[in-house]
């Protein structure tokens, strides 16, 4: 039977995989697809939650109806995240931190 620490620890693991690709990672790519991750985490946890609390024997579904709107959120942030990335892998042909960095000259 799988438990609500079960999902909380599959959670934990890609918002730590998540946080240490931000860290870790130089392009910024691939720094996005992890902040991603760790916005997907964080949307498990807030599922698991609302299916393990329970309201008249019923599951709890007001937190799903706020990762609905947040999943909206997320795909707009995508679209407007990956615009502001080609822009600057136009101007400067490099999607590394260190590029977007010196932006100045």
């Amino acid at each position: 039977m799988i438990t609500l620490n079960h999902y909380l620890i599959v959670s934990g693991i890609l918002f730590a995989l998540g946080f240490a690709g931000v860290i870790a990672r130089r392009n910024i790519i691939i720094i996005y697809m992890c902040l991603e991750m760790m916005l997907s985490a964080a949307n498990l946890t807030l599922v698991a939650f609302s299916r393990f609390n329970l309201v008249d024997g019923l599951p709890d579904y007001t937190a799903q109806a706020l990762v609905f709107f947040t999943i909206t959120v997320a795909a707009a942030e995508v679209a407007v995240g990956l615009a502001i990335i080609v822009a600057l892998f136009r101007s400067k042909q490099s999607v590394d931190v260190e590029a977007v960095t010196k932006l100045q000259g």
